[in-house]
């Protein structure tokens, strides 16, 4: 079954029997008080927890319950002392121990998706809708500004054109003559593009011993903090992992990276101040091997600005990398700004001319209405997304998913 028609169920067939006595019922108009009646009162239904989320949800209420219990205690005792007029600050020198914050219930990764996408699809449907109710009929110019709609979006001119040409096609063959009538079928042919014959190549190429992950990008992107909660991710799945901090020239870089080895308690492999990257890299292998880690991750310079000397550097890292382990790395990844729209889509041009890359880290999705520039990247590079960033919090990040990411993505629209 197609992608579309698993997130969003196949288009029923028609059946003239059943819309002749729907019809006919409608038209009973004795009927329509008892059937307000009964379903006036909707009561909503909160979606199941998982057992864990349930277990979760009562050891928070049973730290209220105790928290508060003693907070009123304690102001029993108090008014009992002002009662005696014995010294207040005397009885209230016994601390009750506040307990601390407790965790959120954590979210799965669809609601991830639905929240840190709500601004794309927010504005990509308010756009939509704002077109079929300014077009009653299906012409030249209700492709021309879909085309132009859909480039508003971030889905990039390659992508919009040949929506466009896809449509005007589909609207001969279904002799349609409604703009709603295409509506569905714009949004299956978005679905179609990220499908691409149902080979999304999104799976994390993990190896049974070490498995090296190399991190390209321009500076700004998130590619250090992406690292950094990809290893306390990892980490707290039970992995050992380490990190290399190969962006040696540029100020900051290898102290950023170190905190965070602090923070999430992952090493850190470093070198002198302005050392040549791939000595780094050498030694982190070496050690990464030595130490039997999981999951190496190296973090490398992103001075697009001049290309030759970053080519030639990446190039030099991977001959390292692969003279310690010849199948090395196993993944090369960009991290890209979802932010930045069409831009993003340029950097994911550039660096592929520079380096072989086998899929992006989307970040800052959560902050923009441009998400569409996925679609763009998977249509014209025919890169995937691997990782995705859904926002500040440590663990928000995750695994790319294109089934949740769609169904975050056009949600309501169909």
């Amino acid at each position: 079954m197609a992608l579309f028609d698993r997130l969003f169920g196949a288009k029923p067939e028609e059946n003239l029997e059943e819309s002749a006595l729907v019809e006919e019922a409608v038209q009973e108009e004795d009927a329509v008080p008892e059937i307000l009646e009964e379903t006036d009162a909707v009561t909503e239904v909160e979606p199941a927890l998982t057992p864990e989320q349930e277990a979760q949800k009562q050891r928070t209420l049973d730290l209220m319950e105790r928290y508060y219990a003693e907070k009123a205690a304690l102001a029993a005792r108090v008014q009992e002392a002002q009662e005696r007029g014995e010294d207040i600050a005397i009885q209230t020198k016994e601390a009750v121990e506040v307990p601390a914050e407790p965790e959120p219930v954590l979210e799965t990764d669809q609601e991830k998706y639905e929240r840190s996408l709500e601004k794309t699809r927010k504005g990509f449907g308010a756009r939509l809708n704002e077109f079929f109710a300014n077009f009653r009929t299906v012409d030249e110019e209700f492709f021309e500004e879909l085309e132009e709609l859909l480039i508003l979006s971030d889905v990039g001119v390659q992508v919009a054109s040949t929506l466009a040409e896809d449509l005007r096609y589909e609207a001969k063959l279904q002799k349609a003559k409604k703009a709603s009538d295409l509506q569905r079928v714009i949004l299956e042919k978005l679905v179609n593009i990220y499908e691409k014959d149902g080979q999304f190549k999104e799976a994390i190429n993990m190896q049974d011993g070490l498995t090296v992950m190399l991190f390209v990008g321009v500076n700004g992107v998130g590619k250090t903090t992406s690292i950094g909660k990809l290893a306390y991710k990892y980490r707290q799945a039970g992995k050992k992992v380490m990190l290399v901090a190969a962006d040696t020239f540029r100020a900051g870089a290898v102290a950023q990276l170190v905190e965070w080895g602090r923070r999430v308690d992952v090493p850190v492999v470093t070198g002198p101040e302005k050392s040549d990257p791939a000595s780094v890299v050498f030694d982190g292998m070496e050690k990464a091997i030595s130490e039997d880690v999981d999951i190496l991750m190296i973090d490398t310079a992103g001075r697009l600005q001049n290309k030759d000397n970053l080519m030639a550097e990446l190039e030099k890292i991977g001959r390292i990398v692969k003279r310690v382990l010849p199948d090395a790395p196993h993944e090369t990844l960009l991290a890209v700004d979802a932010s930045t729209g069409q831009n993003a889509l340029v950097q994911a041009k550039e660096f592929s001319k520079i380096t072989p890359l086998t899929g992006l880290v989307l970040t800052k999705i959560d902050g923009t209405a441009r998400g569409g520039v996925v679609l763009a990247i998977r249509q014209e590079l025919d890169i995937p997304v691997k990782f995705i960033g859904f926002g500040e919090k440590i663990d928000d990040i995750g695994e790319f998913s294109s089934e949740d990411f769609m169904r975050g993505l056009l949600e309501g629209l169909v």
